[in-house]
């Protein structure tokens, strides 16, 4: 019968592993934390540029200055990603046609130059939603540049009131180009679950169906809330705050 085993002979034989897996913990960390600080270093190069040409191109509401909002967005998603802060939405009343018209206006050049129409129909009137302004605009960005990407020659954005909310529908006429088979890239792939994401965000639906004769993508947005008039809202009747404001009778002064 052997030699009884002893803690120290454990410790002695497993050494050398506990050291292989600490340098590999260690060294795991350390190409996490180059890989962070090399990707906020490129984040800090790329924020630069665009926050000048926000500022630089004004105010405005045009499809250029919505354009640099959504890339910032985009930078901003990113930089929380790497950084592990919480994703930002910033719900408030907007003018849904002035969402959705300059989203039009930023592809009508990459549609000219690809040959294929890009219409609006714009059916839901003065329709204010309760959106984030630069979600939305992701969102129909990536809805219109699959469109015009998948779809055939004619691509149209339609606005219409639902129950509730303002539906945005974008349809293709289908027979669209064929792109060969390739790899899973995962660079692509990524816009229509950008879309859910958005419209999950606003408790709003997204809906997509394909057919042979085209691709019909929806996505729905809840209408913001009107306020009360003032002579209906009523915290502004006395008699709803107890109050009773009929006239006393003229305290007299004693003689």
């Amino acid at each position: 019968m052997g030699a009884p085993v002893t803690i120290a002979d454990v410790g002695l034989g497993t050494w050398p592993l506990g050291m292989t897996l600490a340098a590999g913990f260690v060294g795991a960390r350390v190409h996490r934390s180059r890989r962070r600080s090399a990707l906020n270093r490129a984040l800090h190069e790329l924020r630069r540029p665009l926050q000048a040409l926000a500022l630089s191109s004004g105010p405005g509401e045009g499809p250029g200055p919505h354009a640099l909002r959504v890339a910032l967005t985009a930078l901003e998603d990113l930089d929380r990603e790497i950084n592990g802060s919480a994703r930002r939405v910033d719900l408030r009343p907007v003018d849904c046609r002035a969402l959705v018209q300059p989203a039009v206006e930023r592809w009508r050049g990459v549609a000219a130059a690809t040959r294929r129409s890009l219409v609006l129909r714009w059916r839901a009137g003065a329709a204010s939603v309760l959106a984030d302004p630069d979600r939305v605009a992701q969102a129909l960005d990536n809805l219109i540049d699959n469109a015009l990407r998948h779809g055939g020659l004619r691509v149209s954005v339609d606005a219409d009131l639902c129950a509730g909310g303002v539906r945005i529908t974008v349809r293709d006429s289908g027979g669209g180009p064929q792109h060969p088979p390739r790899s899973r890239d995962a660079r692509h792939g990524h816009g229509l679950a950008i879309v859910s994401r958005v419209a999950a965000e606003h408790g709003g639906h997204f809906r997509m169906l394909r057919t042979p004769a085209g691709a019909t993508a929806t996505l729905e947005l809840p209408l913001a809330p009107r306020p009360l008039p003032v002579a209906n809202r009523p915290l502004d009747s006395a008699a709803s705050l107890g109050l009773d404001l009929t006239e006393a009778p003229p305290v007299r002064a004693a003689a």
